[in-house]
């Protein structure tokens, strides 16, 4: 049987999770619960997702990059050229799987017919950006857990979703 697979993401109400390659915001309680939620596991991401987040080899992640260039693995990081591939070697390791984006990857892995759970830090506002997190609402997600927040410049909820 095959891992639950655990999306970690931040998006706006209008579904932008970034800019430019970047966030799009900066809250701080929100990157805490991130790489709390990451360390130590298995994290499946994009290349570029991988190129900007420049703890990703910290705390204990060991990442597979959805990415043609094989030149980018080594040491703790391997490559797959599709998500299928990133997936099969994500399973052979120890550890959960912790899909990280970019939104194709997202697109790809919520198409998937298995199980996930889904942390979503949704921040109530609608910002400007380039990338997106794909129209979740409509799947048949359970709710487990939800936390409100806020900071000096945004409220936002914590979710736990999970669909079968």
């Amino acid at each position: 049987m095959p891992k639950l697979l655990h999306l970690q993401v931040a998006c706006a109400e209008n579904r932008v999770i970034g800019r430019d390659g970047r966030l799009p915001w900066s809250i701080p309680e929100d990157m805490a619960f991130f790489h709390a939620q990451t360390a130590g596991q298995i994290v499946v991401l994009g290349r570029v997702c991988f190129e900007t987040w420049p703890r990703v080899q910290q705390d204990g992640r060991r990442p597979v990059v959805v990415t043609r260039n094989a030149a980018l693995a080594g040491g703790a990081v391997r490559t797959a050229s599709s998500l299928a591939a990133a997936l099969a070697l994500a399973e052979a390791l120890p550890g959960e799987i912790h899909i990280c984006g970019g939104q194709r990857i997202y697109q790809e892995t919520l198409a998937l017919d298995r199980p996930m759970r889904l942390h979503l830090t949704l921040v109530h506002a609608d910002v400007p950006g380039d990338t997106f997190f794909p129209e979740w609402r409509h799947l048949a997600w359970r709710e487990l857990d939800r936390r409100e927040s806020a900071d000096a410049n945004y409220r936002y909820t914590f979710f736990t979703l999970e669909r079968s």
